[in-house]
């Protein structure tokens, strides 16, 4: 390893930890700047009392055999295993099996847990916020938002959403922030319930359904946390994610008013005496869904020593970040020569 860091990594999120993977690999030296806790970007879980519950990504899929293999490997590692594999819909007129040929995976076990991993080994700063770079005589310097300053650097990597990337990277390379601005960005709400009882059986569905999807009111999607790989001993726990018009609809509006909100249109069509839950609660992804034009490598690499990547640039899917984050690793690799 190069006594200096040569690459800061903005965005502790899948596509920023493949990146770096990749760059250790080539034993180039990195420093990856989050401003949360700790890693995972959507790939977040939160532990509460009795349960996890996972606030972004429910599962993935995979499509491309590069990705496959990678999965493969976490597979055998025991990070990953398919889930759900009981899976309904919800339709107007009731529930209905979702039956596909699509294979989805979980973390496990939580799903933040895969970013974790990927992590170990790296130079990782956390709660710490880059609010602008600046470049000098020796490199690319990095401001947070305590006013400390992190260099230097011979590139930078962005990987935040495009609406936080834009102004970090619009006062050095225009094209890369009209890159950004092309990227829509859509919110989500992902509310959470956990329950001292178990959900009461619903006629016709069974018992152990893991998840569905819903076409009807303001929910999408509904997980059963307690189905997936490794925790099946902790209580009853939903995760309620609201639709795309739900949630840009709701995107000011209070959690606790939401959560209230995803709660009750579950009890709309569970159809059945719900326990009383024990704990209720909501997280506003303001920037989750991404959607534009996608073109090129799957990754912006500017002469100037800055790049971009992320599902926005590649594909809006857990594979999507990982191949952009790992694709971007393998150019700057080749561009310095290793």
């Amino acid at each position: 390893m190069t006594a200096t860091p040569s690459i800061a990594i903005i965005g502790a999120g899948l596509s920023g930890l493949a990146c770096a993977q990749v760059l250790a690999d080539r034993d180039i030296s990195s420093e990856v700047f989050d401003k949360a806790r700790g890693p995972g970007g959507r790939l977040t879980s939160r532990r509460l009392p009795g349960a996890v519950v996972d606030l972004g990504a429910q599962y993935f899929t995979v499509r491309e055999a590069r990705f496959s293999e990678q999965v493969e490997a976490w597979r055998k590692a025991g990070l990953v295993a398919p889930w759900p594999q009981r899976l309904w819909r919800v339709e107007a007129d009731g529930w209905q099996p979702h039956y596909d040929d699509q294979t989805r995976y979980s973390a496990a076990p939580r799903m933040s847990a895969l970013t974790r991993s990927l992590a170990e080994g790296l130079n990782l700063h956390v709660q710490t916020r880059i609010t602008a770079l600046h470049q000098k005589a020796d490199g690319w310097w990095l401001a947070d938002d305590t006013g400390r300053d992190h260099g230097p650097y011979a590139r930078v990597v962005v990987t935040v959403p495009t609406p936080q990337a834009e102004p970090l990277v619009a006062p050095h390379d225009p094209a890369l922030a009209a890159d950004c601005l092309a990227i829509v960005q859509k919110p989500c709400w992902a509310g959470h319930v956990v329950f001292d009882e178990p959900l009461p059986e619903l006629p016709g569905v069974d018992a152990d359904w893991q998840a569905a999807f819903v076409n009807v009111g303001p929910l999408a999607m509904i997980s059963r946390n307690d189905t997936k790989p490794g925790r099946q001993s902790q209580d009853e726990s939903l995760t309620l994610l609201a639709s795309p018009e739900a949630s840009t609809a709701w995107l000011e509006d209070d959690a606790d008013t939401v959560a209230e909100r995803l709660f009750s249109a579950f009890e709309t069509f569970y159809a059945q005496p719900l326990p009383k839950p024990r704990l209720i609660g909501a997280h506003r992804w303001r920037y989750a869904r991404p959607s534009g034009p996608i073109s090129g490598p799957g990754y912006r690499l500017s002469a100037r020593g800055i790049a971009l990547c992320g599902d926005a640039f590649r594909s809006p899917r857990i594979e999507g970040a990982w191949l952009s984050g790992h694709d971007l690793g393998q150019a700057l690799a080749a561009e310095i020569g290793r």
